[in-house]
């Protein structure tokens, strides 16, 4: 299987043709997908109780396949067995949770970690590998997240939230909020993805990048600029801003912000001397 390498280039990524080079090669690479099912939504304070993944290529399908319900030794909230269905009599059946993290720590290093709002599921992957004084991580170019794209290729849809997906596409994958139901919709919503991605000519998708709105708090690390400095000197090109529905974001479009690192960042000039 061809790992994906981009030097440095990752979804997060600032510039037009970075992302896009960073794109064009998930096709060849294998993805890991993964969903975990939790007992909240803050890592620290909840436990895994549930985690799925597949792993596959565009070109070899699914390879592996695995599901485990998992005893973390906690009781399940009401809240999250009305969404999931998972009670805890249910996990107390389930596999150890030491034996899950130290069965899964091998797969989940491989491949392009691939998840659905993928930094809800690593962030709780992260947390149980701490919980066992060890470390996780994977590098932003090894990381892949259908919302981000969904929300390029499919920016005519009401919501890229995976249960809508999964109804709009008719994905025959089961029961949402359950992991291997979610991981396989992950699967085949990234497949799809990726597919269209393909088929898209390059000029096409240079202009629905351009558009995206990108966070005033991601893009100034990239300028390495405070958020005020690097507001004001979008603001001050008539740039056009977005703020977030809770009202606590600023958002740009990316070509305004790669506009701007251009200007500020000008590619330097090579002297030939050899003439």
């Amino acid at each position: 299987m061809v790992p994906v390498s981009v030097g440095g280039i990752a979804q997060s990524a600032l510039l037009i043709d970075h992302l896009m080079a960073y794109y064009r090669q998930l096709p060849q690479a294998l993805l890991t997908v993964v969903d975990v099912e939790t007992t909240g939504s803050r890592p620290h304070e909840a436990r895994v109780i549930e985690i799925a993944m597949v792993q596959g290529s565009l070109e070899q399908g699914i390879t592996q396949e695995v599901s485990f319900l998992v005893d973390a030794q906690v009781r399940v909230p009401h809240n999250i067995t009305r969404l999931t269905g998972i009670t805890t009599a249910m996990v107390e059946q389930g596999t150890a949770a030491d034996t899950v993290w130290q069965t899964l720590k091998q797969p989940l290093g491989q491949g392009v970690l691939t998840g659905h709002n993928l930094a809800f599921d690593y962030s709780f992957i992260q947390s149980e590998y701490q919980r066992r004084g060890e470390g996780f991580n994977r590098p932003d170019t090894q990381q892949f997240c259908t919302v981000i794209l969904s929300r390029l290729l499919l920016a005519d849809l009401p919501s890229r939230s995976l249960p809508q997906l999964v109804r709009h596409f008719g994905f025959d994958v089961g029961r949402s909020h359950r992991a291997l139901a979610d991981t396989k919709a992950c699967w085949l919503l990234a497949n799809l993805l990726l597919e269209r991605l393909a088929d898209t000519p390059d000029e096409v998708l240079r202009q629905q990048f351009a558009q995206q709105w990108v966070p005033l708090r991601e893009a100034a690390k990239v300028f390495n600029r405070s958020r005020a400095e690097l507001q004001q000197q979008l603001d001050g090109r008539g740039c056009d801003r977005r703020t977030s529905r809770r009202g606590n974001r600023h958002m740009y479009r990316r070509g305004d912000l790669e506009a701007l690192y251009h200007d500020l960042h000008p590619p330097q000039l090579s002297l030939n001397l050899d003439d």
